[in-house]
């Protein structure tokens, strides 16, 4: 979702949800940030498919909307943790009912058959 979209309000609850933590990056940023912080290398080595420019671009993103806080640490090289907020905390459980939700469908799923 383009930033500018932001100033329009969201029609529905769910709308929300997903203007908010919706995307391919935004949910897997989150949940590896439900365990504790995390430096931006850190958080690359989780997630290696995903550039570094976009994970700078979703950070930015999830920090504008209050789920992430970012600290920078005046060192050279430069240090940067990131955590989640006290509004980003509350995000917890959706993010446990997608990885139950998402287990369930992968364990349930048929093994391909080899006589196809």
């Amino acid at each position: 979702m383009k930033r500018e979209s932001r100033d329009i309000p969201f029609a529905c609850p769910i709308e929300a949800t997903l203007g908010l933590i919706g995307g391919k990056w935004k949910t897997l940023i989150l949940d590896n940030l439900t365990d504790g912080t995390l430096r931006f290398g850190e958080l690359q080595k989780c997630m290696p498919r995903i550039t570094p420019k976009m994970l700078t671009q979703q950070l930015r993103e999830l920090e504008e909307d209050g789920l992430v806080s970012r600290r920078v640490f005046p060192v050279v090289p430069p240090k940067v943790e990131y955590e989640l907020t006290e509004f980003g905390q509350t995000v917890r459980p959706i993010l446990t009912e997608m990885r139950d939700w998402g287990r369930a469908y992968l364990d349930g799923q048929e093994k391909p058959s080899d006589t196809q």
